[in-house]
Formats: C-alpha cells, structure tokens, sequence
C-alpha cells in the first residue's frame, strides 16, 4: 500500500498566517469551503519543543476537522513528507503581495426593477 499523501496549508486567519500539515483535504459541502482533517504534528524529541508548533498544537487540540474559507486559503501543495507547522504574525499596514481570490456570483444583489 502507498504511502498516504500529506499536504501543507497555508490560509489566512485574522492577522496570522497558519501553516499547517494534514492527511486529508477536499472540497466541503458547506460552499466555499475546504475541509481539512488528520492533521499531522511532527513527533519531536522531548527535550526539545518548538514554541510555533506547540502553539499550533494548541490551537488544534481535539479539532476532527477544520472548515476553511476559500478565500483565506493562501496556496495547498502536496508534500512528500510533513514538516514544522507554525502560525506567523502578519503587521498591521504591512503591505503583502497574496490578495483575495475574486470570487464570481458574490456581487451584491442588484434589483431586476431597473
């Protein structure tokens, strides 16, 4: 049997970057947004503790399943193997080149009277 796949995630939330590492992602059923499960934490040494994943281990304690927007999702790749998760703080003002992907049939609502 193959290994099975791991993905990186990389998705906006409030003023952070996650990054994180999962076993399984895929479109929702709820519209507009992306399902992620069976995330994966690397298993590292006790003496040493990585303050960005255990903060993302925190934040995802006893999470089954996490519902991101679409449009918070910066950019998935398929991994060969996981690596270190971490959560980066975006400044305040601070100009970035990663915008919001347009997404059609989102304009507000126009009146069919005009």
């Amino acid at each position: 049997m193959a290994n099975q796949p791991v993905y990186k995630v990389i998705f906006h939330n409030a003023n952070q970057v996650f990054e994180v590492f999962a076993r399984q992602i895929y479109q929702s059923d709820m519209w507009g947004f992306i399902e992620i499960e069976e995330f994966v934490f690397g298993e590292r040494s006790q003496i040493l503790v990585d303050p960005s994943e255990e903060k993302l281990k925190h934040e995802f304690n006893g999470v089954k399943r996490s519902y991101i927007p679409l449009q918070a999702i910066i950019r998935i790749d398929e991994v060969d193997k996981e690596g270190t998760g971490k959560i980066s703080e975006v400044a305040p003002g601070s100009r970035s080149n990663v915008a919001t992907f347009p997404v059609p049939g989102m304009q507000p609502h126009q009146n069919s009277d005009d």
